[in-house]
């Protein structure tokens, strides 16, 4: 995320009216130091939240991932995202269920790794053997047998709109699932796997369904192209076949339940959606402390509803932990939208978040 800061930072002062150079000292101030050697190393023993894990008793869940590795003709390379798998794999182990990991051409699959989004979580997947292990060879969805699971889980990934949308496989997977009265998920780009699912009776699986997953608004700021990338955008592709839409503020966490169908936006929706995923299994989640990533975007969400003083003053009267640069990050993203009052609101906020962790 420095890297992405630090470019786009040329962009910011030339619009707010301030020197390249007090910008770049400004904002080098406000991002705070960290022990990257550290966080790489991170394992599971090392977090509380995975020391809790109930026995596994419970059933077992299917992640899904894609096995693209390639984003059409662009030539840019993709597959699943780390995070979107990570995450929920440890709330589902820690909730008492064996997860089992599939991809649509079996083996090991290709990865999206941003440096700039990993926490501690995420690196004690990476370093978890058994974790590791199931990705390294993971089941062909030809395989996979709906009896077997209790849910299944899609993983975001630009690759996913590619494989998951035609796979026949995929498609009966997810109408036995549905049929059997199981849970069915999917997070940013993951709900590309339902677009298609046809029930019994002909109609779309996901009619009428309440659903998220990765807006136009989103995909066409990172990537203004990508209509002529992908096969479709995935908002439109589900208005398209019938569902009901719910897109939450961009790049904010948002999560949609319609009864067994649990959808996320993006990848900060991972968290929410896999315990709403355990909640729907019938259990309450066990207690987990929100990570910064997490707070901040609460901060952010706030900031939206109830603007720059309120938000000012849970800072102040908080013992919440923040992470400053995603503050700033969305800072910036308003600045390069032209909405330059919340652009500066937000870096305030990041650079109250610094002097308070100071």
């Amino acid at each position: 995320m420095l890297k992405k800061l630090f470019i786009t930072l040329g962009i910011v002062v030339s619009i707010i009216g301030i020197s390249t150079v007090s910008g770049y000292y400004w904002l080098k101030g406000v991002i705070p130091k960290q022990d990257y050697a550290a966080l790489k190393a991170s394992k599971a023993q090392d977090i509380p939240y995975l020391q809790q894990q109930i026995t596994p008793s419970r059933g077992k869940i299917l992640a899904v991932v894609t096995s693209i590795d390639t984003m059409g003709e662009s030539g840019k390379s993709t597959g699943y995202e780390l995070t979107e798998l990570a995450r929920a794999y440890w709330v589902f182990s820690i909730n008492g269920y064996e997860v089992d990991i599939a991809s649509t051409e079996g083996g090991k699959p290709p990865v999206v790794i941003d440096g700039d989004d990993m926490g501690a979580f995420d690196y004690a997947f990476l370093n978890d053997d058994i974790a590791q292990q199931k990705v390294a060879n993971s089941l062909h969805i030809d395989n996979v047998s709906s009896e077997d699971y209790q849910a299944v889980y899609f993983v975001g990934g630009k690759g996913a709109m590619f494989d998951f949308p035609d796979n026949h496989a995929l498609q009966q997977l997810v109408k036995e699932l549905f049929q059997q009265d199981k849970v069915i998920a999917a997070v940013c780009h993951g709900p590309a796997a339902l677009v298609n699912v046809r029930l019994d009776n002909g109609e779309f699986l996901i009619a009428n369904k309440q659903m998220s997953a990765f807006t136009n608004e989103e995909e066409l700021f990172l990537i203004p192209n990508a209509e002529q990338i992908f096969p479709f955008l995935l908002e439109s592709k589900l208005l398209e076949n019938g569902a009901d839409f719910e897109g939450g503020t961009a790049y904010l966490e948002q999560v949609s339940r319609d009864g067994n169908l649990i959808t996320g936006q993006n990848p900060w929706s991972v968290w929410p959606l896999a315990e709403e995923i355990i909640i729907a299994l019938g259990h309450k989640p066990v207690p987990r402390l929100p990570t910064n990533e997490e707070t901040s975007i609460a901060l952010l969400g706030s900031y939206e509803q109830n603007g720059f003083h309120y938000s000012k003053q849970r800072i102040l009267n908080s013992s919440e932990n923040y992470q400053t640069t995603l503050v700033l990050m969305h800072g910036i993203l308003a600045m390069m939208k032209f909405e330059i009052r919340k652009g500066i609101e937000l870096m305030r906020l990041a650079d109250l978040i610094s002097d308070q962790q100071t």
